[in-house]
């Protein structure tokens, strides 16, 4: 097992003081990591090393961690306030940061390619140029001065993000969000500021949108609150008071939960994205017309479809909506002259939200089978009527519906690429991530990684040290 390296600073403190320190956080990650505990000690040990280079030995240091998501069901559901069902992940986002009194943010990354950024807290914090990694932290920093009154402590912060353990960026496993989490929580704690837990998801999603996309709750929410061996379904409509519902329910003991990569990775603000979410909006705001209170899709769901359906148009443009007096509000990087596939959205998000409390209904019953069909469902949903897929996820869901044990596989993550999800047997793992591979290089010539969802806690501090 790994030992905490001996600096300077440490050697002052003496062995024992070291030794209590390792203790410390091998304990924290068995809570966290459980038997994943002793392959996480050396990258967390090699993080405070790094750490320790970047802005010195003297001082305290707290180590947060916030993870990625796989979403079992429901997808491009919760910013139409539907329902979701995602799990965490055990890869996610370290953030370690020592705490400044001079308002100033120094953010570096162990990553090549990352360059350091430095930044001011304020209530109005200058954007980097689109695509900056630096935008989540600024987000976070703006967005909870803006929350808190006052602006948010300085940090020195260092960012440990790469795989195997981090969250594979661009890969529909919401590495963003989880930056964007940790971010929040480690300047929550150093500003002793606290909220309730819709409060918090919330002002984490806000924090988001400083970046541009226009997403929902979901991400921060599982990456927040998740518990281990579960999947969390959430109600993405909040009540009268702000407040989240949800329930965490078991995932099926004899089956795993394994994530494909399919090595096609998407950037979240790019316009397609965004293009859906216009949809939905303007499916709404047409059919306002007809349900004049109406606010968003959520609120059609328990109407027939076949009712519904002759009232929106198969596509129309923002510039033609607009004609109609019809306006879509913010949405950044929209080219208001693409055509909006409304009809073919909005029948997605309406049969997925059925979808996923059906997916909730079966795993309580304990019906695999039923469970299987609905991933299968939501995959062919998606595909169709949201346009999401792309071939390579094509290929991996086919190939993984090959194998025998293999009860449903689907695309997760908001799409154009990223990962699978397929809901596999214990006994037919070893079959599972033979052929998918096999097939995927036959016909892409290269090999996708494959790896176990272990749904894990959410977000929070694991280690701090004076």
């Amino acid at each position: 097992m790994a030992t905490l390296a001996l600096h300077p600073v440490g050697a002052r403190l003496g062995f024992k003081k070291i030794y209590f320190m390792q203790q410390q956080l091998e304990d924290a990650l068995r809570t966290i990591y459980s038997e994943g505990a002793t392959r996480q000690l050396p990258r967390y040990t090699e993080a405070l090393a790094a750490y320790k280079q970047h802005f010195g030995a003297s001082g305290p240091i707290a180590i947060f961690r916030a993870p990625g998501r796989v979403n079992l069901i429901g997808e491009h559901t919760d910013y139409n306030h539907g329902f979701v069902m995602p799990a965490a992940l055990d890869k996610d986002v370290l953030l370690l940061v020592r705490p400044r009194n001079d308002g100033q943010v120094n953010l570096r990354n162990v990553e090549d390619g990352f360059t350091p950024v430095t930044f001011t807290v304020s209530d109005a914090i200058p954007s980097a140029p689109p695509g900056d990694w630096s935008n989540y932290v600024r987000g976070a920093a703006q967005t909870l001065t803006q929350v808190m009154g006052k602006p948010t402590p300085g940090m020195d912060a260092l960012v440990v993000g790469a795989p195997p353990y981090g969250v594979p960026r661009g890969a529909g496993l919401s590495s963003s969000s989880a930056f964007t989490v940790v971010a929040t929580v480690a300047l929550a704690h150093l500003s002793d500021w606290t909220a309730s837990g819709s409060q918090f998801a919330q002002l984490c999603s806000d924090a988001e949108w400083y970046v541009g996309t226009r997403g929902g709750i979901m991400d921060q929410f599982v990456s927040l609150f998740s518990e281990r061996n579960h999947a969390l379904c959430l109600d993405c409509r909040p009540d009268g008071e702000g407040n989240y519902h949800y329930t965490t329910i078991p995932l099926p003991s004899d089956y795993r939960l394994l994530v494909a990569d399919s090595g096609v990775h998407h950037g979240n603000v790019r316009g397609e994205f965004n293009q859906r979410v216009a949809a939905c909006r303007a499916g709404v705001a047409i059919l306002k017309q007809c349900y004049p209170i109406i606010t968003h899709l959520r609120d059609l769901h328990h109407m027939d479809w076949p009712t519904l359906e002759p009232l929106l148009p198969d596509s129309i443009t923002a510039i033609a909506l607009q004609e109609q007096d019809i306006t879509l509000g913010e949405i950044p990087g929209l080219d208001r002259h693409a055509m909006l596939r409304v009809r073919a959205c909005c029948r997605h998000v309406w049969t997925e939200n059925h979808r996923v409390e059906a997916a909730l209904h079966a795993m309580q019953q304990g019906d695999i089978a039923e469970l299987g069909a609905l991933l299968n469902a939501a995959h062919a949903s998606a595909r169709d009527d949201y346009a999401i897929s792309c071939p390579e996820m094509e290929l991996l869901t086919t190939s993984a519906r090959e194998v025998d044990g293999v009860a449903g596989a689907r695309l997760t993550g908001a799409g154009w690429g990223g990962c699978m999800v397929a809901l596999v047997h214990k006994s037919a793992l070893t079959v599972f991530e033979q052929h998918v591979q096999q097939q995927f290089y036959k016909h892409f010539g290269r090999i996708p990684a494959i790896f176990p969802c272990q749904a894990g806690p959410g977000a929070g501090l694991v280690w701090q040290a004076d």
